[in-house]
């Protein structure tokens, strides 16, 4: 199986979002979080966080940036899990019973979604609200590299010969 785990490539979602998600955490899209959210809400660093965060499953904070990794049964079962758990403590869910399901919903979108990409293959998301005021996902990947070279020379060091 594989899953979306976060990845930085710097410290910008420290300072783009409420909370930025550490690195290697398993990663859904989130964007349930936003599906009471007017458009008039979405404002500042909950802008950032709508328009392009996948949500973590350990902290719970936003990353801009996840990569497919490989994920083993025991890896499901937590993070459907910790989602659950999500849902009773910030969404209301009365107990697990209730909460699990729409946690294995949320998990088995980004097991389809990850299904077919490579390993290491880098997704970003793009949301936004339709004309209708629906929440539309856009998903984007990067390739993971193949074998050939990442990076290429672009300047020689030469002695001053003076």
């Amino acid at each position: 199986m594989k899953f979306l785990k976060t990845i930085r490539f710097d410290t910008s979602d420290e300072n783009v979002f409420d909370q930025a998600a550490e690195q290697d955490e398993w990663a859904v899209s989130g964007a349930f979080a936003f599906a009471d959210v007017s458009r008039d809400e979405v404002k500042g660093k909950t802008k950032q966080a709508f328009a392009n965060g996948f949500l973590s499953l350990d902290s719970f904070g936003r990353s801009t940036f996840v990569s497919v990794a490989e994920f083993n049964d025991e890896d499901l079962a937590q993070v459907e899990a910790n989602l659950a758990k999500h849902f009773i403590t910030h969404y209301g869910a009365p107990d697990e019973e209730s909460a699990l399901p729409a946690a294995r919903e949320e998990v088995q979108f980004i097991l389809e979604l990850c299904e077919t990409s490579l390993i290491n293959t880098i997704f970003t998301v793009r949301r936004h609200f339709a004309e209708d005021g629906q929440i539309k996902e856009e998903f984007r990947t990067i390739k993971a590299p193949d074998a050939q070279p990442v990076h290429s020379r672009i300047w020689n060091v030469v002695e001053d010969n003076e």
